[in-house]
């Protein structure tokens, strides 16, 4: 029989789609109310892996990663996502008397073995958290990268994103950061 014991702390982040670039900003200073200061952003890249978004976001969406500087506890994730969409709410425009969304937020964290997103979707590999979010591993580290799986996103399995998580992940490793018992919510 195994032992039970509590899951070391990960690494918040935090992807935003939006198709005017000023509302990253106006997002990253809410979050950072209650995820605290951020310790890597991400160049803004372009976001055309579908059209998804387009209707209620717009065109010539763009894309940019937030890293929190503060550990979490992986359960938190599912409350973190919550918040999230209060924030997507908050951001919201009124366009022909409906509300639409001005930004997209998939908060998840990650650590030396893997990236995980919350969602709000539930999907064949996609496990139940708690209040309507799901859980999914979308990278794997093996091979000295982090890795697609089958499911993963097109976006999540390009050069561009994959290199930036393995150069997050070096830079936590060779850091003097320890994680702390100082966790978000």
């Amino acid at each position: 029989m195994g032992s039970i014991r509590m899951p070391d702390p990960v690494f918040l982040f935090t992807g935003m789609i939006t198709a005017a670039e000023e509302i990253f900003g106006r997002a990253q200073r809410e979050m950072e109310k209650t995820f605290g200061d951020i310790s890597y952003q991400s160049p803004i890249y372009p976001w055309n892996h579908s059209d998804y978004y387009e209707e209620e976001i717009g065109r010539d969406l763009k894309r940019r990663f937030l890293f929190f500087a503060k550990p979490i506890m992986p359960e938190q994730i599912s409350d973190i996502k919550v918040e999230t969409n209060r924030i997507e709410g908050l951001l919201m425009r009124k366009e022909d008397g409906k509300k639409k969304r001005l930004i997209n937020i998939d908060p998840g964290y990650m650590n030396m073995a893997k990236v995980v997103l919350a969602t709000t979707k539930d999907f064949s590999h996609r496990i139940y958290l708690k209040d309507g979010i799901y859980a999914e591993v979308t990278l794997i580290y093996r091979d000295d990268s982090y890795n697609p799986l089958p499911y993963t996103f097109p976006d999540f399995r390009s050069e561009d994103y994959i290199g930036l998580f393995n150069s997050v992940r070096k830079e936590l490793k060779s850091s003097s950061k320890h994680i702390t018992q100082e966790y978000i919510i």
